[in-house]
């Protein structure tokens, strides 16, 4: 039985999607600080100050907290594009297609 998992774990790659779950979870980590701590104070300071706001995340409007989604968008495409050099990288193709 102990064998049988072991190959059922080989055969579909489960350890490998593993990891891949954890260093994309840790990588998102990475780029939230990025943006929230390093990235919106350095380029995003003036228009806060403007704003009235000391972070991205504190921005709203009539109560709509719209600087989550403003942070949040700035995550996804940063790590979307870290993927997609990966991706090309790893493939060594010159465009990344779907197969």
């Amino acid at each position: 039985m102990l064998k049988e998992f072991s190959e059922f774990l080989k055969q579909y790659g489960v350890i490998g999607l593993a990891i891949a779950v954890i260093i994309g979870g840790k990588l998102n980590l990475l780029v939230t600080s990025f943006v929230n701590d390093l990235l919106a104070p350095l380029i995003f300071q003036p228009a806060l100050e403007a704003a009235g706001v000391k972070n991205i995340a504190a921005l709203s409007f009539n109560g709509i907290m719209y600087g989550k989604v403003v942070a949040a968008f700035i995550d996804f495409t940063i790590v979307a594009f870290i993927v997609f050099l990966f991706a090309k990288k790893v493939m060594k193709e010159e465009i990344v297609a779907k197969k």
